[in-house]
């Protein structure tokens, strides 16, 4: 049996090449995929609906050609994912900024549970602590005391001073990274303080009800220097970690790992029992409010 002949790209076939990219935007079913010849604008074949299968940003992708010169295609395959977020919805990620703001205030149980979800998901995890020139009584030192106690990267910034930028910028090079939290904690300001030819949209904060207004409509990937992606993804006022089980949740405090398997009782779960070596650390390697959250989130508060 003859073998059938190659297809060459000069050719008008809907599936006459394909080429490998990444999803930059998704919106309405149609997908923007970055390739080295361009950037398409494509729609995802029936078999993903079949398959219950929905492309996200970030998403390595083979994508047939149909229009080259309008650059038009159809994705027609996505290749495995080395992690998947599902707030915001992206694949594929190194990092996630977890922005939090001295104004609007911080919301401890929703910044816990966003951290808890990366480490459910094995992302590593970057605390920002943005707007630090509103901040006449030296909060954010408190707030950097938390999170570098529970063996977090944490930073400091101001995108009106500048305060921290190099830092962050350079924990950015080379690595795709997410930016995520609340409305109004300044994501998109910072990222147009570290890249200026971005010029993302931004709002302004509600002074009636205390939160920003969503600025950023879609999740976006966004080259911003040589294999240096960054997201911005809209804001978010909950989240929730019911789907965790609760005695898994001991196990995505970083602060608990070097001492959760040195109590007496097997299984412990750090609340009421005796001997427990978790909370022999509270207030000395543990913060004391981390725990307390940790106590609530087992109790089922959020």
């Amino acid at each position: 049996m003859r073998n059938k002949p190659q297809r060459w790209r000069n050719e008008v076939s809907v599936e006459a090449y394909w080429v490998q990219g990444r999803i930059t935007k998704g919106v309405g079913g149609h997908y923007s995929v970055m390739t080295a010849a361009g950037e398409f604008n494509c729609r995802a074949r029936g078999l993903f609906r079949k398959h219950e299968i929905t492309p996200l940003v970030g998403d390595l992708a083979e994508i047939s050609i149909v229009d080259e010169a309008q650059k038009t295609g159809f994705i027609k395959n996505i290749l495995p994912r080395k992690n998947e977020l599902n707030r915001p919805k992206v694949a594929n990620i190194d990092q996630v900024v977890v922005v939090c703001s001295i104004r609007p205030v911080v919301n401890f149980p929703v910044l816990d549970a966003f951290l808890i979800t990366c480490e459910v998901q094995e992302v590593d995890a970057i605390l920002c602590v943005n707007k630090i020139d509103l901040d006449t009584e030296n909060n954010h030192k408190e707030i950097i005391g938390i999170y570098e106690m529970a063996q977090y990267w944490v930073v400091a910034t101001s995108a009106e001073t500048g305060a921290g930028m190099d830092a962050l910028r350079e924990r950015l090079m080379g690595k795709t990274s997410i930016f995520a939290g609340a409305s109004g904690v300044g994501k998109s300001r910072i990222l147009n303080t570290l890249y200026p030819d971005l010029n993302l949209a931004i709002g302004d904060l509600s002074e009636k009800i205390g939160r920003g207004r969503h600025t950023t409509r879609h999740t976006s990937l966004i080259r911003v220097a040589p294999e240096t992606y960054v997201v911005d993804s809209p804001g978010f006022t909950s989240l929730t970690i019911d789907h965790i089980p609760r005695r898994d949740l001991q196990d995505y405090y970083p602060e608990f790992l070097d001492f959760q398997f040195e109590c007496f009782f097997t299984g412990c779960l750090h609340i009421t029992e005796h001997d427990c070596a978790v909370k022999e650390q509270v207030g000395i390697t543990i913060h004391p409010q981390r725990y307390e959250q940790y106590k609530a989130f087992m109790e089922g508060r959020l």
